[in-house]
């Protein structure tokens, strides 16, 4: 985008002649961006490009990134592996917050000094300027942690909308979910908690699980579990806990089965993550005598379906005052500049799952 924007800069400078410095302060941005001309492992494809921004026109808002996530999305779309695939060369990113610089004469919602975040996937965030459409963007309260912000647009929705979406839970009622250490799962525990919502949580082993397992449970969980502990756990038979309505799946294979397992009759399982890269099985006496249901999510399809929609206005006023309110926190998270980008995609390949920490890329640095 940046590179066409450049070839029209002359033209534009010669259209508008009325602010002569909002012209020179526009036209002489060099935007760092992460950029990739070919699908493989990011710490070999990725180069840190300058390129220059141009004012915006009509419904365009320029925008200064200042933190962008590194998800697991991002990863899989720059080697090829999402089902979004860019036109190549790509700008990598799919999550940010920014602060806008300009607006075009047709903008309406947004000023300069404003914070957003980006709503659209595949805009490319890895950047440190970026010019977008006004509808592309979000205002959001500054008083939300950088962090928090950075990461709104992918998480918090993904587990708000598998809450409220496919099982009616009411007060009291059991939730189960595996990799609940993942940034998700965080977020499906604090909003069971808030909601009054019992949640299960199914980790892996670790070094440091007591550590874990106490963590969780202060954000909300009522009950952490290994792999190897549900599959012995008595928790639900005996009733200290009611059996799940809704299962939540993000790992696959075995895993996947064991929570099945678990289910209530008429019970959900959601899946919207495949770690194991395993299938989902289930056997057949689940499907016939407790008549268990299957579902997949992905966030960005249901984005796309409910552009300016009451929903989703509803869903992110509700996750922005509960960070407002610190009923809600982000994920633990390490800030990196954007130039050490090749250490950070890195470490964030090498955690698999266990830390749960997210690498944010530091366009401020």
């Amino acid at each position: 985008m940046f590179s066409q924007l450049h070839r029209r800069i002359p033209s534009i400078l010669r259209r508008h002649t009325a602010d002569n410095t909002l012209r020179r302060y526009a036209s002489d941005i060099c935007a760092q961006t992460l950029q990739y001309c070919k699908y493989g492992e990011p710490a070999d494809v990725l180069e840190l490009v300058e390129l220059t921004a141009s004012e915006p026109e009509d419904t365009q808002v320029l925008v200064k990134l200042l933190a962008a996530p590194i998800n697991p999305s991002d990863i899989n779309t720059i080697q090829g592996k999402y089902p979004v695939k860019l036109p190549l060369p790509a700008i990598a990113g799919n999550e940010g917050v920014a602060e806008v610089l300009q607006v075009g004469n047709k903008v309406q919602q947004l000023k300069p000094g404003q914070r957003v975040v980006v709503v659209e996937n595949a805009l490319g965030t890895w950047r440190t300027h970026a010019l977008l459409q006004q509808h592309q963007l979000m205002c959001i309260p500054n008083e939300i942690d950088l962090a928090a912000a950075a990461t709104l647009v992918v998480n918090p929705p993904t587990a708000y909308r598998m809450l409220k979406d496919f099982v009616p839970l009411t007060q009291g009622d059991c939730v189960i979910q595996n990799g609940a250490n993942s940034a998700v799962g965080q977020m499906v525990h604090q909003l069971c908690k808030e909601w009054g919502l019992k949640s299960v949580g199914v980790v892996r082993n670790r070094p440091n699980l007591e550590e874990v397992k106490t963590y969780l449970k202060e954000l909300g969980a009522s009950e952490i579990l290994t792999e190897e502990e549900l599959a012995k756990t008595d928790i639900f038979k005996k009733k200290k806990l009611p059996a799940p309505r809704l299962a939540l799946n993000c790992v696959g294979g075995k895993n996947a089965s064991d929570i099945t397992k678990q289910l209530a009759p008429m019970g959900v399982m959601v899946t919207y993550g495949g770690m194991s890269r395993q299938p989902v099985m289930v056997s057949t006496p689940a499907l016939i005598f407790k008549n268990i249901s299957f579902c997949g999510f992905w966030v960005t399809r249901w984005m796309r379906s409910h552009v300016e929609t009451p929903a989703r206005e509803k869903m992110f006023a509700d996750l922005m005052k509960m960070f407002e309110q610190g009923k809600l926190k982000g994920v633990k998270c390490e800030m990196v500049p954007l130039k050490e980008y090749k250490a950070a995609v890195a470490a964030a390949l090498d955690l698999k799952g266990l830390v749960g920490k997210k690498y944010i890329l530091d366009m401020q640095c």
